[in-house]
């Protein structure tokens, strides 16, 4: 039983941080007509919301499932993903050095609209089909 509360545990913050991430990787500052919500520009949150996504996409990768390899390997690489961008964009916006992994962040930044749109349709395609082999 306590098995079984855990992975639901991890199955609903995988679907809440790919769907945060996701959105605000995609929606980014600059949209004016884009939802308000000031807790979601917090620094300090999205720091937060990057470390419990790559957390949790970690112990989905390393959590037994019915197909032991490939049981939530999207949604998991994904979540790790997302929370890797969220914090590259915090140490972007603080920094102003030009270390090796800067410029690894702000390539991966170029792309952070078509990633947050893959994060989006991660977890609604988790949320949706939770038993499928690749979601």
């Amino acid at each position: 039983m306590r098995y079984f509360i855990v992975m639901i545990q991890l199955y609903f913050l995988s679907i809440v941080c790919n769907s945060l991430c996701g959105y605000l990787l995609f929606s980014g500052n600059e949209n004016e007509n884009s939802l308000k919500i000031e807790a979601l520009n917090n620094p300090t949150f999205q720091l937060v919301l990057g470390i419990i996504s790559i957390v949790t996409g970690v112990l989905k990768l390393l959590s037994p499932t019915r197909f032991i390899i490939l049981g939530d390997l999207f949604p998991a690489i994904a979540g790790v993903i997302g929370g890797f961008m969220m914090i590259f964009g915090i140490s972007r916006k603080d920094s102003s050095s030009q270390g090796s992994l800067e410029v690894i962040s702000t390539g991966l930044l170029n792309f952070r609209k078509p990633i947050g749109l893959g994060l989006l349709g991660a977890a609604l395609l988790h949320f949706l089909f939770p038993n499928w082999l690749f979601l």
